[in-house]
């Protein structure tokens, strides 16, 4: 089967029928089995990686490896009959494979680096005059999440419990949360371990990047609201997150990088940087009722972060903290200028008082049981198309 080299090639793992889980390419409406190409004795590094199910193996071995590869099948795809890999047995249907998480995560990083949704969160949450905290325009303001409760995409929310305080003058209740959100990110990959006690610079994080998914932060807002001061989210957070089952490979980005906003004041010496670092991404949201059709809420895009990658990395070891193969290290809700382009129902609906009108009628300020909600990422520029893989999540 003859796959069109137009596809941008997305790493992951996947399982076919009674057939164990291994890493496949995804390739457009198909995956390509890479432990069915290592059979073929195509490759020069211990194949066995290819059978496992989780890419970490893989990762260690390093983008001389990892990105060898994939230029590799790259130029088997784009010979006439598609070389080696034109056996059909090759390949699987995408719509009929079953997909795991790609990386076993050891470790979960969330950031908060829109300044437009930090700005509208801070005017629901505290005060609408001065939005930003004290901190917020000099460093990436981070927490560290759970990573146990992170899932591949397609995976089913059990709406979280927990205390909430509906005004200043009752006291908590134990109940399920009423206000559950979703939050449009980006997380990134981490692809090489680095030494406990030795800071990444800005100019070696490339280095350490694997790839980018798209990811879902699921947030019971009421929950949070009682709980995040003074130490910030718990269990507002860390009951689910829905990462993508497709990774794009951080160097399929090149061609779409663009500059960042101005960061003023002017940031300390070991959070600059050279080159532009954010990425013409394409961001849509899809809410779906049960039993109706989808309606597009937002449209954001992730150029619009405000500490890209490569600070966000840097920040998070410049105190010597080590990060190892798998870590995932998320963007925080991704929100534009405009309300379309806001990426949470807490903008969205502005705090749960404006209503949100899907396409048969129905009136949503935050998501109810049955509700489905979709990510979609793509990057288009003069006929190059990558298409990330969705995130999609349905509460029950």
């Amino acid at each position: 089967m003859r796959q069109s080299s137009s596809h941008a090639l997305l790493w992951g793992i996947f399982s076919n029928g009674n057939e164990s889980p291994r890493v496949g390419l995804a390739s457009g409406d198909h995956i390509l089995d890479m432990a069915a190409v290592a059979e073929l004795g195509l490759f020069n590094f211990d194949v066995s990686v290819f059978y496992e199910d989780h890419l970490n193996p893989f990762i260690a071995l390093g983008k001389e490896i990892t990105n060898g590869a994939l230029s590799q099948v790259q130029s088997w795809l784009d010979e006439p009959g598609a070389g080696p890999l034109a056996d059909p047995s090759l390949w699987v249907d995408r719509k009929t494979a079953t997909v795991h998480l790609p990386v076993r995560v050891g470790d979960y990083t969330d950031f908060y680096s829109s300044i437009e949704h930090a700005t509208n969160v801070g005017k629901l949450f505290r005060d609408p005059e001065n939005a930003l905290l004290p901190n917020w325009r000099h460093l990436p303001v981070g927490y560290h999440g759970r990573s146990s409760s992170i899932v591949v995409s397609g995976t089913d929310i059990r709406r979280p419990h927990g205390q909430v305080k509906p005004n200043h003058y009752d006291a908590p209740k134990f109940e399920p949360t009423s206000r559950l959100d979703f939050e449009l990110e980006m997380g990134f990959i981490i692809g090489k371990d680095s030494e406990l006690g030795k800071p990444i610079s800005t100019a070696e994080a490339p280095d350490y990047i694997f790839g980018l998914a798209l990811f879902n932060d699921w947030s019971a807002r009421d929950i949070q609201k009682w709980e995040y001061v003074p130490l910030g989210p718990f269990l507002g957070k860390n009951f689910a997150s829905t990462l993508s089952a497709w990774i794009v490979p951080y160097e399929t980005l090149e061609p779409f990088r663009v500059p960042g906003p101005k960061q003023d004041p002017e940031v300390l010496d070991y959070l600059q940087y050279e080159g532009n670092h954010n990425y013409d991404v394409h961001l849509e949201v899809t809410l779906t009722p049960a039993g109706g059709e989808p309606t597009v809420i937002s449209r954001s895009n992730y150029k619009y972060m405000y500490w890209n990658m490569l600070q966000q990395l840097a920040h998070h070891t410049v105190n010597g903290c080590n990060v190892r193969v798998g870590d995932l290290l998320a963007s925080g809700t991704i929100s534009g200028k405009d309300a379309m382009s806001y990426g949470s129902l807490l903008e969205l609906s502005d705090g749960g008082r404006k209503d949100i009108v899907l396409k048969d009628g129905t009136i949503r300020r935050w998501i109810e049981d049955g509700d489905t909600v979709t990510f979609r990422g793509w990057m288009e520029r003069g006929g190059l198309r990558v298409e990330f893989g969705e995130v999609v999540g349905r509460i029950v």
